[in-house]
């Protein structure tokens, strides 16, 4: 039998198979293979009767880390986004499992040595040696001891007279790493709704997609443990993914009070040694339940039952390095293949993925109410404008600090939000808060400050900068531009005995670092928790009665067509934050532009009534779902380099218009953010009627392929979440 064998190097000149001969090993084996003058690790992913290559030679089994459901996968995803062989098998394997060497971590142990009896031993140690007595005494007690700790405690001269003297023996044993291993949780008896049993009956008697539309509060969690029990009763295995590292530990804590042991837990924030654990557990059935962000899609597991995307709406499920997918697009392949059903839950879900709910190719369960006695909080839209023209030069409200000021005495506890997302800033003016937009697209302009120009980063429009209001003939211009750092420093000039924590990108870069935040929050050691998008959704805190939130139009004019959506969404989860227990909660709404249609909606939580007004202009202007958006990024070192493959690859691009027709948009320009990292950049912009959007794709991949810069790269992107 011939081996169709994936070698481990990360070259577009090898992404091909390789052939190899090989009896008895099955597809999804792991292998070692000759591969010119290195022995190398390959990958079985085919097997066919003939090569017509000669002299094959033998590849040698390892293991058989991937079964043939994820192969299936993986095709799909080479297919669906253009991706190599060796960059989508990477995401199912931890990297432990890229090494020839035994993955397993395994440490010395040391052991009384069974041939002698206490007292010989102690006769062999001697009287005078008395720290090795110590440490043999310890041992007899304990039964042994790792090698590490017991150097720590006795000294490596009491560890190695032990040794010489033969009175030890030494094992290798492996330890399990245990992710998160502190959260300790208790299960609480939940007696589910009239609606939840209603969905929950739906999902487990159905099949296919299903949107679990529900308000904060509204049980959707307890919903996916009812679903999940009920797959574990017949055998079969679920996974759990969120959108944040830092709701993973919540998650998992819950998970873990209701299923114990049968819960594993995969994300990037892990080390190589405890992913690989956790993967292994998954693998060989000790855990059925796999917990995680975007990458536990991949997770191992056999008979699965049903995959579940918590705030399906979340933009970190696009991936935006590479590889690059959609894992909402991923999940519905990966249920299709091993007929499992899918779940997306959200209090705001994705304006797309709504209207596949609206046009019945997905399955719409509805929760409208929460489950706790008190109703969505309350919100107040204050005008900033107001508070500007009235001298108040503070970030917040008159009725934001007494708010403040009140829930700290009735020891209660706060959460305010500032969306800080992107690098670009806009021009806004401070007395009216008209921001200027882009004449083609309906988005706001950036102000770029090194060029002195606003410009529209979907059509590539520019205009001067605004000096002088056109709305109502200000001077008072302003650059926006407030962050959470300066907010904590406010808060504690305004409230000297107040405790605050703040998180976002800054805070949370150590290991475990969002845990500890929330750990901290949770159990009442700070009054104040202040952070960006992170905290927005899936935080359950019962003592939190009040959520201002701040600049909340900010997000409105970043250079986006979906930022009304985002703004949306960001208002409601975090609104969603309060009053989620006994007390009542209450959100006060900071805006320069408080008529904007988006705090209408969000005022009243009406997700239907927005959907209903910005699908139809996503209609009249041209946006998914109605066009697809792609976007050819082009960077290089040399400004000419990258510009020539930009314009080679443009106008390859503008030809298949002959055979598929006009765009309804296609467009080169220098990328907003001309330089990164010391790369020039230039993209090229188009969107597409979906009937023929992949096709297109299918021959854009190939040009972009063929005419990439010497010195830099070219990369394709469908809807990306930004184009900066």
């Amino acid at each position: 039998m011939i081996l169709e064998v994936i070698v481990d190097i990360s070259s577009a000149e090898v992404d091909r198979t390789f052939d190899y001969l090989g009896d008895d090993i099955p597809l999804g084996s792991r292998v070692s293979v000759e591969f010119g003058r290195k022995r190398l690790l390959g990958f079985v992913v085919g097997k066919k009767e003939t090569s017509t290559f000669p002299n094959l030679k033998k590849a040698t089994l390892i293991d058989s880390p991937i079964d043939e459901k994820q192969l299936k996968l993986m095709d799909y995803m080479r297919s669906k986004y253009n991706l190599r062989y060796i960059d989508v098998l990477r995401l199912f394997l931890p990297t432990k499992l890229r090494e020839e060497k035994n993955p397993e971590y395994t440490r010395i142990y040391l052991s009384p040595n069974s041939k002698y009896s206490y007292d010989e031993a102690k006769a062999l140690i001697g009287t005078r040696a008395k720290k090795q007595i110590e440490l043999f005494d310890f041992l007899t007690e304990k039964g042994g001891g790792f090698l590490s700790q017991m150097v720590n405690l006795y000294g490596i001269s009491a560890v190695n007279g032990l040794r010489e003297k033969g009175v030890v023996t030494e094992s290798d044993v492996h330890e399990r790493r245990v992710p998160l291993g502190s959260l300790d949780r208790k299960d609480k008896v939940v007696t589910l709704t009239d609606a939840q049993q209603s969905a929950v009956d739906q999902i487990v008697s159905g099949q296919g997609v299903y949107l679990l539309h529900g308000v904060t509060g509204s049980g959707k969690t307890e919903i996916y443990l009812h679903v999940i029990e009920h797959f574990l009763s017949i055998g079969k295995t679920s996974i759990m993914l969120v959108p944040e590292i830092s709701l993973t530990p919540q998650m998992l804590g819950i998970f873990r009070a209701r299923f114990g042991d049968k819960v594993a837990i995969l994300h990037s924030g892990l080390n190589a040694s405890e992913r690989y654990d956790e993967w292994k557990r998954l693998r060989t059935g000790q855990a059925q339940i796999a917990i995680g962000a975007r990458s536990a899609i991949f997770a191992p597991l056999e008979n699965l039952g049903a995959i579940f995307i918590d705030e399906e709406h979340d933009t970190s499920y696009l991936s935006e390095s590479n590889p690059r997918y959609d894992t909402r697009e991923v999940a519905e392949e990966r249920a299709r293949i091993a007929g499992a059903v899918l779940v997306l839950g959200s209090a705001t879900p994705d304006i797309c993925t709504y209207q596949k709910a609206a046009d019945g190719k997905f399955n719409l369960i509805t929760l409208p109410d929460r489950i706790s006695a008190h109703k969505l909080p309350d919100m107040e839209i204050i005008d900033m404008t107001y508070e500007f023209r009235s001298g108040n030069r503070s970030p917040f409200s008159h009725e934001l600090i007494d708010a403040i000021g009140q829930a700290i005495e009735r020891k209660e506890q706060v959460i305010l939000f500032l969306n800080r997302r992107g690098f670009a800033s806009f021009m806004r003016c401070r007395d009216c808060g008209y921001i200027p937009k882009c004449d083609l697209c309906d988005v706001s302009m950036t102000y770029h400050k090194h060029e002195n120009s606003l410009k529209c980063h979907y059509c590539g429009t520019t205009k001067a900068p605004m000096t002088v209001c056109p709305e109502c003939g200000s001077h008072n211009v302003k650059e926006g531009r407030v962050g959470t750092e300066k907010i904590v420093e406010e808060l504690q000039s305004i409230f000297p005995d107040v405790k605050c924590l703040r998180m976002d990108n800054d805070t949370t870069s150590g290991k475990d670092a969002y845990f500890k935040i929330l750990d901290k929050f949770s159990k009442g050691e700070a009054d104040i928790l202040v952070g960006t998008q992170m905290i927005a959704k899936g935080h359950d805190f019962p003592n939190v009665t009040l959520v201002g939130i701040i600049e909340a139009d900010a997000a409105l004019f970043m250079s986006d067509y979906r930022a009304s959506e985002r703004t949306f969404q960001l208002v409601t989860q975090v609104a969603g934050r309060a009053g989620r227990a006994e007390k009542k909660g209450r959100v006060i709404l900071q805006a320069f532009w408080p008529s904007h249609y988006v705090f209408k909606f969000a005022k009243t939580y009406d997700y239907t009534g927005f959907f209903g007004v910005e699908n139809n202009r996503r209609l009249v202007t041209g946006f998914p779902p109605y066009k697809d958006l792609v976007r050819v990024m082009i960077t290089s070192s040399e400004v000419e380099d990258g510009r020539n493959s930009a314009k080679t690859i443009y106008l390859a691009v503008r030809e298949l218009q002959r055979t598929y027709g006009k765009f309804p948009f296609l467009n080169l320009t220098a990328s907003p953010l001309k330089k990164l990292s010391g790369q020039f950049r230039y993209q090229i912009v188009m969107r597409l009627e979906p009937v023929n959007s992949q096709m297109i794709l299918n021959d854009t991949y190939k040009i972009v392929g063929e005419n990439r810069p010497k010195k830099g790269t070219a990369f394709v992107e469908i809807n990306p979440q930004n184009l900066y």
